[in-house]
């Protein structure tokens, strides 16, 4: 029988493993965040920020889920009511670069706002999402929140996932040139 999965707060070491994963993930939304033309200039600047506090791609933010030594995933979650002043480093940095200091806050007052959650190939279909999205019900709950929230494209095959866990469609919002669906997760009382 296969360890259990469990689910472990990030640390800036975990930048290695996190970061290409979450840029994976997220695609052209970490494009726009970073002003970066390719997902390997997104990473790389998402490293330099993994480490440090008080932005959006922050360690902080970040849960593990780990077989063992064996990291399989990670949520990327923090209060929607943070999202603007979570994404301030960010508009730092595109007008540093002389582009339009633009980045759509994608939280919700209200809701603990799942960004990015990311599975490892090898380690999808195996219960590590669930397991991530329980860990972000348990977080919301202990910030006082009664409700998780997440944007989801179109197509994206965790829309099932999402659907199975209790999140509800609650509108539709557009970022970085994609559509997305806000689906949101009313915890139990």
């Amino acid at each position: 029988m296969p360890e259990p999965v469990l689910i472990r707060p990030a640390a800036a070491f975990d930048a290695a493993f996190a970061v290409p994963l979450v840029q994976q993930t997220i695609g052209r939304v970490g494009l726009a965040l970073t002003g970066a033309d390719s997902d390997t200039g997104a990473a790389r600047a998402m490293l330099g920020f993994f480490p440090l506090r008080g932005n959006r791609l922050s360690y902080q933010n970040v849960l593990i889920a780990a077989r063992g030594a064996e990291p399989l995933g990670l949520l990327l979650a923090y209060p929607g009511a943070d999202a603007h002043a979570l994404d301030d480093p960010f508009r730092e940095r595109l007008a540093s670069l002389g582009l339009p200091a633009q980045v759509e806050s994608e939280g919700t007052p209200g809701e603990l706002y799942v960004d990015t959650l990311a599975v490892t190939e090898a380690a999808r279909g195996g219960g590590v999402g669930a397991t991530l999205l329980e860990a972000a019900a348990a977080q919301a709950r202990a910030r006082g929140l009664d409700r998780v929230g997440l944007l989801v494209e179109d197509g994206n095959r965790a829309a099932t996932l999402y659907a199975r866990m209790g999140f509800r469609a609650a509108g539709t919002r557009t970022l970085a040139g994609g559509t997305y669906t806000h689906m949101v997760w009313t915890l139990p009382g």
